[in-house]
């Protein structure tokens, strides 16, 4: 399969990164952000911080469409209710 690149050049298809390898490169950036004494670095930390409290509630809301609010317990190690508490959605 070939995938145009943004300047329309074709090249082989990547396969898609697996949950693992972009869960080590986030932990590495994050890290080697908090090493820096930059201004610049401690505030990008703070809005990837905001990202992923975000990111969990889509993510949690996902997990609990396709299956359950169970799920997300048993994955986060909370009860249902904390669950559901914590990450469904504000909106009708």
């Amino acid at each position: 399969m070939t995938n145009f690149d943004a300047g329309g050049a074709t090249g082989p298809r990547l396969p898609e990164p697996t949950v693992e390898a972009l869960a080590e490169q986030a932990r590495q950036a994050v890290e080697a952000l908090a090493q820096l004494s930059d201004p610049a670095a401690f505030s990008e930390l703070l809005r990837l911080s905001a990202l992923v409290g975000e990111s969990l509630g889509v993510s949690a809301r996902s997990l609990a469409d396709g299956g359950s609010w169970a799920h997300v317990a048993e994955v986060a190690g909370v009860t249902r209710q904390a669950a559901w508490s914590r990450w469904r959605s504000e909106t009708p």
